[in-house]
Formats: structure tokens, C-alpha cells, sequence
């Protein structure tokens, strides 16, 4: 058998350009004990796969020259040595950018959250088990639940409200008795995140963001569920409330790099933190395995009732990744991006 595979052939600087990868065709050598092929159906894009590709280690290792780009996907088991995975069964694995990819039962591959699970086609589409079920889904759970002290009445702002992750959030915090509102790149979106999702307002990171802030939150911002940086979180520190809580999620503004003559707001940052007594937390899911539980068993749930609204975003063909990456740096997605790399059976 063959895989095919988007490999990474030079670190990007700045945006990922299609010259930094390659499509080949790579020989999948026989299953030993205690493994697993894995076939991809979807492949999941996120915004953390960038900081991935810089060759530089922070969280998790960096992407390897040569090497398919890291990611996870949904897949279908087509061979196994293994008594814990059957031939036939769904599962979520960290193959990365390919067709196949081997796994061995037991054994680390990626962040905690890439483990293989088992995934029931019965319960829900498969390709949620990488979305609203998935990382994303858990990130907006764990931050709300683990890190908020999101309380009734209270405000929250999220940006990239219509992402996979935002749209999440904002939705969690109206089911916790909160106010949610957020930005968003087009009126298409905000129409989508004050409509579907039901958040109490939403407007443009294009246009006069502190008018923004003022109309949506005139009583300020209690809590922050930092997606995206830049001006964005700038104007939103200056409406953070006393005792206001900011949660840093992902910054997608500076992903390729600050820009020239950016400058540096250290103090600015700082001393808001000490007069406002602001808290100020970095969110990685990882650290949240213990609430994957709950977060599957109540998304679940508002889902069945109707509580909680997804939108996926699916592109078709491993050879149309890298375009739908570089779509998805510049906001061009709408909803969890998704690349069908073979087609659904469930479907």
C-alpha cells in the first residue's frame, strides 16, 4: 500500500507558501503486533499547526522537514494487529497530512488530546469527533469550565466568534446564564453568530473596534477568550472590567509574524494587570483530560436539544490542504475547517 502525504519541505516565514510542501506517495510497510492502519477520511486544520511548522519547540514537538505535517484525523480502521481496534472501526488518531498512517497500540503520538479513541458513527457525524466533539469543542469546554469563573450575568467576549472554537464558547456561556459577544471577519458571520448561535451581540475586527466594544458591552468585559490578538486583544484589555479574567487560547493575528514596526506594549500590558487585578491564562486541552468526560457528555447533550450549534467548513482532496490552510490563517473559513481526504462511508 501506498500513502499519500503533504510533507513540509522548508519552515515557512511568514505565510505558508505552497513551495513550503510537497505531495508524494510513500510505501506503508506491514502492521507488527499491536498495530493499527489507519485510513483518513478528514483531516482537521487548526491554527495551532502553524507554530508547529517553525521548527521550534514550545509545547509539542516541531514538524519535521520531510515528514507529513502533524494533525489529527478521523479515520477507518482497514488492518489491524490489534484486539483493542478492529478492522472496520472509526477512530480519531494523530496520522498528520496522509491517506494511511500505521499506529501502535499504547504508544505516544502527539499532544495527550491525540490519542486513538474509538469513534460511534451512531452517535454523531464522524467528522465531529475532530470538531464540536473534538479538540476545538473541549478547548471552548475546558476554558469556560476549567479556567472562566464565568459567573451569571457576567460578560464574555470571544474572538473569531464563528471559528471552531469561538462559536463554541459564546454558546457555552448563554447556556451558563452569561452575556457572550464577539467579533468576526464578515456581516455573513455576525448574522450567522448573533442569529444560529444566539450570542447577545457581534461585529466586525475590520471596522472601529472600540465602538464596537462600547455599543456590545457597555457595562465592560468580564471575561476574555483570546483567539486571535493584535488590535483585537488591545481594545479589548481596555475594556476589561476589575477582576476581569483573560484567557489566552491562540493569538492567529501574529502566527507569521509580528509585522514591521510592531510595537511593544510590555508596560501597558503589565500595569493594567496590577490596577485592574486582572488574571491572565494561558489554555492548553492537554491539561484538561480530566474534564473530556463531561465536556463529551454535555455538548453532547445540547446538541441532541438543540442548545448548541456547529458549522463545518469541508474542503475536498489532500492536494487542496495547503490553500485551505492559508484560508484558514487569513479568515477565510467559516466554521471547523476540514480537509475530506477519502470519502465518508457514513455518509
Amino acid at each position: 500500500m501506498k500513502s499519500r502525504q503533504m510533507v513540509l519541505k522548508s519552515f515557512p516565514v511568514g505565510m505558508p507558501q505552497a513551495s513550503d510542501f510537497e505531495l508524494i506517495e510513500a510505501d506503508v510497510s506491514d502492521l507488527g503486533e499491536d498495530e493499527i492502519l489507519v485510513r483518513t477520511v478528514y483531516l482537521s486544520l487548526d491554527p495551532y499547526m502553524r507554530g508547529r511548522m517553525s521548527g521550534v519547540r514550545s509545547y509539542a514537538d516541531p514538524a519535521e522537514l520531510g515528514k507529513p505535517v502533524p494533525g489529527e484525523v478521523v479515520g477507518q480502521v482497514v488492518a489491524s494487529r490489534s484486539s483493542v481496534h478492529k478492522e472496520g472501526d472509526f477512530v480519531t488518531a494523530y496520522s498528520g497530512w496522509q491517506s494511511l498512517a500505521k499506529h501502535r497500540i499504547g504508544e505516544t503520538k502527539g499532544p495527550a488530546w491525540g490519542a486513538i479513541k474509538k469513534v460511534d458513527p451512531e452517535v454523531a457525524p464522524i467528522s465531529t469527533a475532530v470538531g464540536v466533539l473534538g479538540m476545538p469543542g473541549h478547548t471552548a469546554y475546558a476554558g469556560v469550565f476549567g479556567l472562566s469563573d464565568l459567573k451569571p450575568g457576567e460578560t464574555l467576549f470571544v474572538s473569531a466568534a464563528s471559528g471552531a472554537v469561538g462559536s463554541i464558547v459564546g454558546q457555552i456561556a448563554k447556556i451558563r446564564g452569561a452575556r457572550a459577544i464577539g467579533v468576526a471577519g464578515s456581516e455573513e458571520k455576525i448574522a450567522y453568530v448573533t442569529g444560529e448561535l444566539g450570542f447577545d451581540g457581534c461585529f466586525n475586527h475590520k471596522g472601529d473596534l472600540a465602538a464596537g466594544f462600547r455599543k456590545h458591552a457597555p457595562k465592560g468585559i468580564d471575561v476574555n477568550f483570546e483567539n486571535v490578538g493584535g488590535e483585537v486583544f488591545w481594545k479589548c484589555y481596555d475594556a476589561m472590567n476589575v477582576h476581569g479574567r483573560i484567557i489566552v487560547c491562540g493569538g492567529i493575528a501574529g502566527y507569521n509574524g509580528p509585522g514591521e514596526n510592531a510595537p511593544d506594549r510590555t508596560m501597558l500590558l503589565l500595569g493594567g494587570l496590577i490596577a485592574r487585578r486582572l488574571k491572565m491564562m494561558g489554555l492548553l486541552v492537554g491539561d484538561w483530560m480530566s474534564l473530556r468526560d463531561d465536556f463529551v457528555r454535555d455538548v453532547s447533550a445540547w446538541i441532541r436539544t438543540g442548545q448548541l450549534r456547529y458549522r463545518e467548513d469541508i474542503v475536498d482532496g489532500l492536494e487542496n490542504s495547503v490553500t485551505a490552510f492559508q484560508g484558514l490563517l487569513q479568515g477565510r473559513n467559516f466554521g471547523k475547517l476540514l480537509v475530506r481526504v477519502t470519502s465518508d462511508p457514513t455518509r
